[in-house]
């Protein structure tokens, strides 16, 4: 805006700016066309570049326009870092700095409210507006209540009623406001008797209140510990904690009790003042002030025994205060009152018996070496023999009178002159002493002198423990008997130790040695033995370790006592065969009631448990089992030809009960013998013939000899062979050896028979053979069948032991024979076969043994080492063929 009325040159653009800026802030803005206001709400702590609000489209500006319209925030304020302005949208993000409530309006309360306050100038001049923008922040639940301290101490007297109510002040302190401030109080162990409650000021602040909800007793539990726990109203909610120690002050609700309500003192007419006599004790359960006890004389006393008798306030002590009238014996019936505030006192009755002397007794001034308190001595038992106890000095006695002193009790004590002084004696221990034995001692010392009159001093000594004697076991060997398969955590026997030592040093707790294995456990309180787990005779049958008794002393004393665990069986193991399944390989025609195998059977129980017992399940009219060995046999020879395979189900049971039983299946595998010679089904007789054309071309296939054999193996790998000749024209025809197909080898000149001997033999050893007659008539017709017949060979000398002819070629060479090169590879065959099934034999052998025990390791090797006898056996026989 320009104004030509004060002539006003403005000669750059930032002055024009300068003071636009400053008619806009001290001219009062009248229109609302270039003033408006917008608020938004936002959640604290949003991450940079959320969007707040678009101020173009929240005051429907049109973005299209020319010159288009900025948006700027001229004054940048603490508030303004907290957001980011895009100048050309008019659109408000979050900025880098996360905005935290509590940190921006610490000082502002929960009604006040927290928001940042923006001005936006939206240019340029034409169409100038200024947005006053309000940015409400809303609170989240980012804070934890918290307790101004870790431990709150709250005092309640022993006598507070039931229901009343003590404030905790420590309250806990959340910088979040409305439902997410703290909204309730809790304990975590109100121990039965305390409860929380909470009331809410006028300002809105909540205290919590500790009620009483049962009678106090700071003499039964003087302070209770717990944890107070704040909860704000955020979901999901936030807590925090302190720990609450509830003190239980004392008030005075226990009176002083004497005791001994009775005490009885002898006192002698020689006695010196200041004289103890008794020492009277009363005692209060209350604390502090309220404990305080006073001793005082009853208003029964006479003021003459108050004055010949000294009691103090606050010990109780009783001394002689005047001379006693040595003339006479007399009785002293004291009352003593036991006082504390607020109570009714409590009375102790000393009765003090005077006894007269006839004139001046010896005196005794005794000297403690040892420690001594209100007249006892205490000694440890420690201490060695002739340690020094106390001196005693004998005086008002008359130079020439003669003293006697001695003891008159019992006990490891001396009174000896000392070192030859007149006068002085010392009272000592003889022997070692032992609390064990007896702990107190009363040691009166007489001293008499020549006139018969005599003073007796007691002294009383107190033998202090020491750790001297270590726990002792009922029994070193501990002996204990279990089933197995016991349920976890069994008791298994209570340890008893007893110490003779007093206090701790006679507190006995139990450990395990370091050699006893960790399922078992023991309670070092109770001694008593359990085990965690449930045990198992096979796995270990017997256990051994060592058990600790200590004491508590120092330094500890401890006894060991062996404890051995038996494992008693259980019938919980079937028996086990040491393979799944067994197979046997027999020649067959074995002899009847020859061993075929043995069967190896184990079962890890024990006793009657263990024993098994072998049964054949099927096939027993052709097997038997021993049951001893589990030897298997056939009761006759064994036919292949007839059957090769035999199943055999063997059952084995044991002898426990109920009984168990397990049943393996075993495979018997007869092998070939070379017992049958080749069957020759054709021709099917030497008497038959076959018409042969004279015009047949040489290769045509004439007929064939077909023979079979029983066997198996080699032992029915059949070679045929022509060995003999009658035709009239040799080497006519030639024979297969492999299939026994007979060929025209050159052709037919001349017409007539030709007979042919034909040898069928197997690859057996022995080597077993048949013979056959091939009759081919050579021939256009068959015209006179008769005549033919008459032809045929009658009787034929064949030599078997003949060589089998050699096959010549077309052109006169010999054709080998080829039996021998098929004998090898069929027999190289049936090696490799057997070979590779011995090694799975052997390999499932070992498997199954590996897991056994060893004594089950050495029944597993003889059985395959049987298999393996008869395997190579059985080679042999196929190698030697």
């Amino acid at each position: 805006m320009r104004n030509t009325k004060r002539g006003i040159c403005l000669h750059s653009t930032g002055e024009l700016w300068g003071l636009f800026i400053l008619l806009l802030y001290s001219i009062p803005l009248s229109c609302s066309s270039n003033f408006s206001h917008l608020i938004y709400k936002i959640k604290e702590g949003l991450p940079k570049g959320t969007l707040i609000g678009a101020i173009s489209v929240d005051l429907n500006l049109d973005l299209s326009v020319n010159p288009s319209r900025s948006f700027s925030l001229e004054q940048m304020t603490t508030s303004e870092h907290y957001v980011n302005l895009n100048n050309t949208t008019g659109e408000l993000f979050t900025s880098a700095i996360e905005i935290d409530r509590e940190s921006l309006c610490a000082e502002s309360h929960e009604g006040q409210g927290c928001a940042i306050f923006l001005d936006v100038l939206i240019l340029p001049q034409q169409y100038f507006q200024l947005v006053k923008i309000k940015i409400i922040i809303e609170d989240i639940n980012d804070n934890s209540p918290h307790f101004p301290v870790d431990e709150i101490r709250l005092s309640v007297p022993e006598n507070a009623p039931v229901n009343a109510r003590f404030a905790v002040e420590q309250s806990a302190v959340d910088p979040d406001i409305g439902i997410h401030s703290v909204q309730t109080y809790w304990l975590n162990n109100d121990y039965g008797v305390f409860t929380l409650d909470v009331e809410e000021n006028e300002g809105g602040e909540l205290t919590p209140f500790l009620i009483i909800t049962e009678s106090l007793d700071r003499e039964a539990r003087a302070e209770y510990v717990t944890e107070i726990i704040a909860e704000d109203g955020g979901s999901p909610p936030r807590f925090g904690n302190a720990t609450l120690r509830i003190i239980i002050s004392d008030v005075n609700d226990n009176c002083p009790k004497f005791r001994e309500s009775q005490v009885k003192v002898t006192l002698y007419g020689n006695a010196t003042k200041g004289m103890q006599l008794a020492r009277l004790q009363a005692y209060d359960p209350d604390e502090g002030a309220n404990a305080l006890i006073t001793y005082t004389f009853s208003e029964r006393v006479s003021q003459e025994s108050k004055s010949l008798f000294h009691l103090d306030t606050t010990t109780g002590v009783l001394k002689l205060a005047g001379k006693i009238n040595n003339n006479s014996a007399k009785l002293y019936k004291l009352n003593i009152l036991a006082n504390g505030a607020g109570c009714i006192p409590d009375v102790a009755m000393v009765s003090v018996h005077v006894i007269k002397q006839l004139s001046g007794p010896p005196t005794v001034i005794p000297r403690y070496i040892a420690f001594e308190k209100d007249g006892v001595v205490s000694l440890s038992e420690s201490e060695p023999p002739f340690s020094p106890i106390a001196f005693f000095t004998i005086k008002n006695t008359e130079p020439q009178q003669k003293m006697e002193c001695f003891l008159e009790s019992a006990g490891p004590f001396r009174i000896v002159p000392y070192q030859g002084l007149k006068n002085e004696y010392l009272l000592e221990t003889t022997d070692l002493l032992d609390y064990e034995l007896q702990q107190d001692y009363e040691i009166v010392i007489v001293v008499r002198n020549s006139h018969g009159l005599a003073v007796n001093t007691v002294v009383k000594v107190h033998v202090l423990d020491v750790n001297d004697n270590a726990p002792v076991f009922k029994q070193s060997f501990i002996e204990i008997a279990v089933e197995e398969n016991n349920p976890p955590n069994t008791f298994l026997a209570q340890l008893q130790a007893s110490d003779a030592d007093s206090e701790s040093r006679g507190q006995v707790y139990y450990q395990l040695g370091a050699d006893a294995p960790t399922i078992f456990n023991i309670d070092s309180s109770t001694g008593v033995l359990t085990v965690s787990t449930s045990l198992d005779r096979e796995e270990k049958e017997t256990y051994r370790f060592m058990v600790r008794a200590l004491d508590r002393g120092t330094p500890k004393k401890e006894s060991i006592a062996t404890v051995i665990i038996t494992i008693q069986d259980r019938n919980d193991n079937s028996p086990r065969f040491i393979n799944k399944d067994f197979t046997f390989f027999v020649p067959e025609n074995f002899p009847g009631f020859g061993e075929i195998g043995v069967l190896t059977v184990t079962d890890a129980d024990a006793g009657e448990n263990g024993w098994v017992a072998l049964s054949i399940l099927n096939g027993s009219d052709i097997f038997v089992i021993d049951t001893g060995r589990g030897a298997l046999r056939a009761k006759t020879p064994l036919d292949r030809e007839q059957q090769g395979t035999y199943y055999v189900w063997i059952e084995a049971i044991d002898g426990g009960e109920p009984a168990l039983s397990c049943v393996t299946m075993v495979t018997v595998l007869l092998l070939d013998v070379n017992d049958n010679p080749p069957t020759v089904l054709f021709p099917q007789s030497n008497q038959s013939f076959m018409l042969v054309l004279p015009s047949t071309v040489p290769g045509t296939s004439i007929t064939e000899v077909y023979a079979v054999d029983r066997d198996t193996g080699m032992n029915a790998v059949i070679a045929y062979s022509i060995i003999k000749r009658t035709d009239g024209e040799p080497g006519s025809f030639d024979i297969d050896p492999y299939t026994g197909n007979i060929t025209l080898r050159k052709a037919l000149n001349s017409r007539g028979l030709y007979s042919l001997w034909v040898k069928v033999r197997d690859h057996g050893q022995p080597e077993l053979c048949s013979t056959v007659l091939v009759n081919l008539f050579v021939n256009e017709t068959v015209s006179n069948e008769t005549l033919i017949q008459s032809l045929l060979p009658r009787v034929v000398d064949l030599d078997h032991g003949e060589a089998p002819p050699v096959k010549e070629g077309r052109e006169g060479e010999r054709v080998p024979n080829m039996c021998g090169e098929y004998k090898v590879i069929l027999l190289a065959l049936t090696a490799t076969c057997m070979g590779l099934f011995l090694t799975v034999v052997s390999l499932v052998t070992y498997i199954c043994c590996k897991k056994r025990k060893t004594k089950k390791k050495r029944q597993g090797t003889e059985t395959l080492k049987l298999n393996h006898e008869m395997v190579e056996k059985n080679l042999l026989e196929i190698s030697n063929i």
